[in-house]
């Protein structure tokens, strides 16, 4: 097993096979969950030959703010089983936890699992099994989910919400995607800090790119873990996160996602009444006031009295289960609809996910204006609205870089010491490149590196630690799309009075200005 570290650098092209991604905060359920991966890869005692599979990592992301404590992982892992890695993400939730796992897989499949389920024996032939012969427009599959229900009693109100796993669609304690489609879709949304409708996002957004997602014959227990007396409380903050998947996906989103139509209004009415009987002693002088008072209370009371019955009802009526129940549903409704303003508030003006990790542009006629075979740095002169361009994807956390072919080089017309001044010139008028990659040869002499080749942008988004996959490529001539297309990049042309006709009509993508190209990535959205 490695030693813990920080993912900084990805792999070059993916290979078959898949990757688990387990995130983790350190639960001590972790090390069950790996003991039961690693012994249905290993095969048991007993069981006949090892597990068939393909597994190549196991990458284990430890999402502590602060790790102190070591990871309860197992003491030993099988040597001929595939490598655990553990990476870390810093405490930025469980989103960016699995964003980080799936970057630095170098598989074309990537099987995420939470830390609290224990995969079944034969999971990892079943999931070999779920995902073989997939036809390409599958883009994930999802595994079935079991929760053992309590011996000899009613399941509690947190036991009968656990339960509800078994029925949920494309959630991630056992889910598969092609890392290919995780990169066309951005990943997983990281403005969802908690492990609650990150899942149904991706898969929403995956579906409206075109791609269908299956349910799989493998199978993971989740056991029903503790929870506090004030669990179902602390539990709505899940309500700002409801308001995020409202922008995001529209009114319909819980038909989409397979969710039931939630209780928002009753919490709101239980709210109001519960304020108005607070409030209208001040607000109403005398006897009208105390009537007013009395019957908002009554009107809570029994939306109060309901709300706890529909959840004591079908419970084992213990003592402690009656008292959690009947003072957590008071509460639950103003707690609701406090997350419920708050997420109003913070996801005012939001934005689609889906922004590429790296944007890699093309020099000459895209960020600044071509001067054929210009070594000069004093005619360095940036294309209209580049510097607010490149500002604005900085603004996003996204890495620049610049792939340019430079035959000048070859042609005995321009050294690479130009090159290397005239894009220092770059930087002082655009600011600062993550990644500068430039082709010296002509167009005879058979390089890989060279546009409409592939060579470039491979190599810019090496240094960079990522694939093609997750780069886009923004260039005003055929060339520069191809390239990106070769890499397997997203490609947006932004023409100019030199970019011939036929190339913006082969061109996948096309937006008239830089701005206009980067509204295209920052929007999550492609447009002609």
């Amino acid at each position: 097993m490695t030693s813990p570290a920080v993912s900084r650098t990805g792999p070059g092209r993916t290979g078959p096979g898949q990757t688990v991604v387990i995130p983790t905060i350190g639960r001590e359920s972790l090390r069950d969950a790996l003991e039961a991966l690693l012994a249905g890869l290993a095969g048991t005692p007993g069981e006949g030959a090892p597990a068939t599979s393909g597994i190549r990592e196991i990458i284990v992301v430890d999402d502590r703010p602060a790790p102190g404590a070591p990871l309860p992982l197992p003491a030993e892992t099988p040597a001929a089983g595939p490598p655990v890695r553990v990476l870390r993400s810093g405490g930025r939730g469980p989103a960016a936890a699995r964003n980080a796992g799936w970057r630095a897989a170098a598989t074309d499949w990537v099987a995420f699992l939470d830390d609290d389920v224990v995969p079944a024996p034969d999971w990892p032939e079943r999931l070999a099994a779920d995902l073989a012969d997939l036809p390409p427009g599958v883009g994930g599959s999802q595994g079935r989910i079991i929760v053992p229900p309590p011996d000899g009693r009613a399941p509690t109100d947190w036991e009968r919400g656990t339960a509800a796993l078994a029925r949920a669609e494309w959630i991630t304690a056992d889910m598969a995607y092609r890392r290919a489609v995780l990169a066309e879709a951005g990943g997983f949304d990281e403005r969802f800090r908690r492990a609650y409708r990150e899942d149904a996002d991706l898969a929403l957004r995956v579906m409206d790119a075109g791609h269908a997602l299956m349910v799989g014959g493998r199978r993971v227990t989740h056991p029903v873990r503790p929870a506090g007396f004030w669990a179902s409380v602390r539990a709505q903050a899940g309500n700002a996160d409801d308001v995020l998947m409202w922008r995001l996906h529209g009114r319909s989103w819980r038909e989409r996602a397979g969710e039931g139509r939630g209780m928002l209004r009753r919490h709101l009415a239980a709210t109001a009444a519960g304020l108005a009987a607070a409030g209208a002693p001040a607000a109403l002088p005398g006897r009208r006031g105390a009537a007013a008072a009395l019957a908002a209370a009554g009107v809570w009371g029994a939306l109060t009295a309901a709300f706890a019955w529909e959840r004591i009802r079908p419970g084992p009526r213990t003592p402690g289960e009656i008292t959690t129940m009947l003072v957590t549903s008071a509460v639950i409704p103003p707690a609701a609809m406090w997350h419920r303003l708050r997420g109003l508030a913070a996801h005012r003006g939001t934005r689609p996910w889906g922004v590429p990790r790296v944007v890699l542009f093309d020099r000459d006629d895209t960020l600044i204006r071509d001067v054929p075979y210009n070594g000069d740095p004093g005619l360095v002169e940036p294309m209209p609205g580049a510097r607010r361009a490149l500002d604005r994807l900085r603004r996003h956390g996204v890495r620049i870089g610049v792939v340019s072919n430079q035959s000048g080089v070859a042609k005995g017309r321009i050294t690479a010491g130009d090159v290397g001044r005239v894009n220092a010139r770059v930087e002082e008028l655009l600011g600062r490149v993550d990644v500068w990659e430039f082709c010296p040869h002509d167009g005879g002499d058979g390089c890989d590196c060279r546009k409409p080749g592939p060579g470039l942008i491979e190599r810019a988004a090496r240094r960079l630690g990522a694939l093609p996959s997750d780069c886009a490529v923004i260039g005003d001539v055929g060339g520069d799309v191809e390239a990106a297309a070769a890499a397997g990049a997203r490609g947006i042309l932004v023409p100019t009075g030199r970019t011939r006709p036929a190339e913006i009509a082969r061109a996948p993508e096309t937006a008239p200005t830089l701005r206009a190209a980067v509204d295209l990535l920052l929007g999550g959205r492609r447009r002609r």
